[in-house]
Order: structure tokens, then C-alpha cells, then sequence
């Protein structure tokens, strides 16, 4: 199945979708969306290959799953915090993001961030996190 390339990041019979519907079904984002590219139609593969776009000043939500990701640079810049450490990603940079790994993307300047990412096609919901003083944890931890 072929996903022809059209201007402005989009692709030919490819739907832009909200990133998610609520915050309540992950944690606090901003300003993004994703197109499906392989995956969603029922496509004899183990992965699923995902375009996502954030606006200026837009983020994901800061959570973590029990699947890993690849996550590759397309266009502008942006910010990966993987666990307590941040990296800057622009075009053709790639980050792998393991299992269990606390992430959030960020745009960074006046201009959208987009990037592939590549996950599992059966994977886990993402689960928030919350930031304490001292570290990471997944909500509902007790602490």
C-alpha cells in the first residue's frame, strides 16, 4: 500500500488525528497530532509507524509504557527528556526509548516539531507520570 507524500507533512489517505482524546487517558499534552502510516489497516507487520506533529509550545504527555519506541527527527526542533535526562532532536536524529522509560517530546523555538515514531503494533496504555522532587514515579506509586 502505497502513502504518497504531499506538502505540508501530509500524507495522501492518511487522516490527522488528535495526539489523544483527553488528558485523562495519559497525562497533560499540547498542541499535537499524529497520522497512522503503516499499521492501522490491518497490515501483516509487528510495528506500527506513526507521524506525529507538534505545534510551537506543544508537548506530549510526560508517561511510560512497558513497549519501547523509535523516535526520529523529520522537521524543526524539538526536546526528548528519557527518564531524567533531555536531548535535543532536530531532522535525521534518532532516539530510541526503552521499555519502562519516562519520555516526553517537546517543540522547541517558533517552529512545528514533527517526528516518526516506530512502536509495537500490540503495545500497553501509556501510563502518566508525575515528577517528584527527588525522582520520577509512575502516578498512583503511593507516594
Amino acid at each position: 500500500m502505497l502513502r504518497r507524500f504531499r506538502r505540508q507533512y501530509r500524507w495522501e489517505h492518511v487522516e490527522v488525528e488528535p495526539y489523544k482524546i483527553s488528558a485523562h487517558a495519559g497525562g497533560e499534552f499540547a498542541g499535537a497530532s499524529r497520522q497512522v502510516l503503516a499499521g492501522k489497516l490491518g497490515e501483516r507487520i509487528a510495528f506500527h509507524l506513526r507521524y506525529f506533529e507538534l505545534e510551537a509550545g506543544g508537548h506530549t504527555s510526560l508517561e511510560q509504557h512497558r513497549h519501547a519506541h523509535v523516535v526520529i527527527g523529520v522537521r524543526g526542533r524539538g526536546s526528548v527528556r528519557v527518564g531524567d535526562r533531555n536531548y535535543m532532536l532536530q531532522p535525521m536524529d534518532t532516539i530510541y526509548i526503552g521499555p519502562n522509560q519516562a519520555h516526553q517530546l517537546r517543540a522547541l523555538g517558533r517552529a512545528r516539531f514533527g517526528f516518526f515514531c516506530i512502536v509495537d503494533a500490540r503495545r500497553d496504555r501509556p501510563r502518566p507520570v508525575v515528577l517528584n522532587k527527588t525522582a520520577i514515579r509512575r502516578s498512583g506509586d503511593g507516594a
